[in-house]
Order: C-alpha cells, then structure tokens, then sequence
C-alpha cells in the first residue's frame, strides 16, 4: 500500500485535492470537515494521509509516506542534505512565496545586497555586535549569505510575527516569506531585489529509496 502525505488543512489542502482531481485522483476526507482520515478514488493502492505540511518532510524521509505535499521551502529548511532521502517529482504550480531578505524602508543607501553586505561590517565596526536578521529559515538564509558573501550578521529566531522585530527593536533586518509584500510595506520594510533566497511552491516530493517499487515508480510517471 502506499501512502500520500497532504496538508489538512486550508487553501493548501484544496489546490492540492483540485490538483490530484485533474489527473483522475480523487482525494478527501473520510467523514466530517474535523476527520483527518483520508480517502482515494482513482488510484489503487494508494492511502490518503493527512498532516501538518511541516510534517510531510520528517515522514517523507522517515520512510512513513512514499509521496508528499508540502511547500519547497518548508523541505529544504528542514532537511539538510534532503537529496539523498528525497526527490522531487513535480510543482504543482499553487501556494507560491518568496523568501526574501527585507531592511527598514528608511535605510536608503541600501538597494542591493552589496550594500547590505557594507551595512554588516559598519554596523559591526560602530555597535561591537553582529546585524540580527530576524527569521524561522536558518538553514536557507545561511546558505544564501554564505554564498553571497555576506558573513557580519546574527541570525535571531522568529517564533511569531517576523514583520514586527524590527519595531519590535528586537532585529534590524529579516528574512522571511512573502506573497504580495503587503505586509512589508505596512511594517516600514523593502526587500532587496536580489535577495530572493528561494522561491517556493508546493511541490510533489517522493522519498527517494522507496522509488524501487514499481508501483510507485508507475504512480509517480502518472503524475509528473
């Protein structure tokens, strides 16, 4: 049998239900709108699970689904190295957000990440401490500013509106996940244009060892 991680919930769930429906796969709950056992139709041997979308990469590659649903940033932040344990089969072309890198709106020497880059280094040099940059996205901001070449920053841990840590005082720039920039905007903040970190959408994953079996091997051809 094999098993299909969704997310439970929300506009996420629905596109990906609509999504699976265009190939001839019906996906929903078993019972009530509250019910998180999942139902199939169109596919033989194939089990509907229902979880977080934060939860699909840890079964993804514990081996507890063969295939899941969740969005590309949310796999590659959890999974170091999530290649080896994980292949992407497609994008489902919905739930697209941009992580980004956002400053005060008032800084106006900086429109580039170069001039983000100075910013680090004199604000180290004047403060004797490091820039924060506020963020849930460690591993994937990380390996941006390395690659960049940016190497005079903190990063501080977000747990809840990361728009606001910077009134807050308790950052001076973030990195975080944005759809129309709204909300920047109504916090005083401005993404740099070059510093998109990654561009995310939900996105089909399969674990990659279980790719073997020949039924999901056939499913996966199906739905890519």
């Amino acid at each position: 049998m094999l098993r299909l991680g969704v997310p439970s919930k929300g506009r996420l769930m629905e596109d990906t239900f609509a999504w699976f429906a265009r190939r001839g796969i019906t996906l929903g709950r078993a019972g009530g709108t509250r019910e998180y056992a999942g139902r199939v139709e169109g596919a033989d041997g194939l089990t509907l699970v229902l979880l977080s979308a934060a939860e699909v990469p840890r079964e993804l590659a514990a081996g507890r689904i063969d295939l899941g649903v969740t969005g590309s940033d949310l796999l590659r932040e959890t999974m170091a190295g999530w290649r080896s344990d994980v292949t992407e089969v497609t994008p489902l072309g919905f739930g697209h957000a941009d992580l980004i890198l956002a400053v005060p709106a008032c800084w106006r020497d900086v429109e580039h990440l170069d001039d983000f880059a100075d910013v680090t280094r004199d604000f180290r040099a004047t403060h004797g401490r490091r820039l924060r940059i506020a963020t849930k996205y460690h591993r994937l901001v990380r390996a941006f500013l390395a690659a960049e070449g940016v190497a005079d920053y903190q990063l501080v841990d977000s747990k809840g509106a990361t728009e606001g840590t910077v009134a807050n005082g308790t950052a001076e720039a973030i990195a975080d996940i944005t759809s129309s920039g709204e909300t920047l905007r109504a916090n005083h903040l401005k993404v740099l244009p070059d510093a998109l970190i990654h561009a995310s959408q939900a996105t089909l994953f399969a674990n990659r060892a279980r790719l073997s079996d020949p039924k999901l091997g056939a499913l996966v051809e199906r739905l890519a």
